[in-house]
């Protein structure tokens, strides 16, 4: 079994457990507007080996209800605790210039305005306050957390493989 998604899928929200007893699931959307999980089609387990079809039955707190499809016991549900599930990417919707899937962001050369290599983006973490880009690079023995801003990173280019963070004094 691979760490890695299926290529062309990305993760848009995860099962939190069940809820109720008939097959139901407490679901964590990921998407800006949490209600647009539905309009994905299938979804997808990490490693592709399943898929399921994608019904939401009503907001619950911290999340949606939703019914997948073969799911129909609380065992069922509970034993997907957990289960990231991810969207086939040609079925999203395309960004704005200035916005970025995470996914996108993970691997990218991280190089200061001068072009000295600082290290590369391993993790892209938001935890309410906005988006941190986790780098790790040669001679760092611990992650540098830099705030996805504006100010911090003013250049982002995908295609080239590599953005521009200019480290606020004090982070490095």
């Amino acid at each position: 079994m691979t760490d890695e998604p299926a290529a062309g899928r990305i993760c848009v929200g995860a099962i939190a457990g069940a809820f109720g007893i008939q097959g139901e699931v407490r679901l964590k959307s990921f998407c800006s507007e949490a209600a647009d999980i539905a309009s994905y089609g299938a979804l997808w387990t990490k490693d592709g080996s399943r898929s399921f079809t994608l019904r939401l039955t009503r907001p619950i707190a911290g999340g949606l209800g939703a019914r997948l499809s073969g799911v129909t016991t609380k065992e069922a549900a509970d034993a997907l605790r957990g289960t990231d599930l991810y969207a086939d990417r040609d079925r999203l919707p395309a960004l704005p210039d200035d916005e970025f899937y995470h996914t996108d962001l993970i691997g990218l050369e991280v190089r200061d305005p001068g072009g000295a290599v600082i290290g590369r983006v391993i993790a892209v973490h938001n935890h309410g306050a906005g988006d941190f880009l986790e780098v790790n690079g040669p001679g760092r023995k611990t992650a540098l957390l830099l705030p996805f801003t504006l100010a911090t990173v003013p250049t982002v280019n995908i295609a080239g493989g590599i953005l521009v963070a200019d480290i606020p004094e004090g982070l490095d």
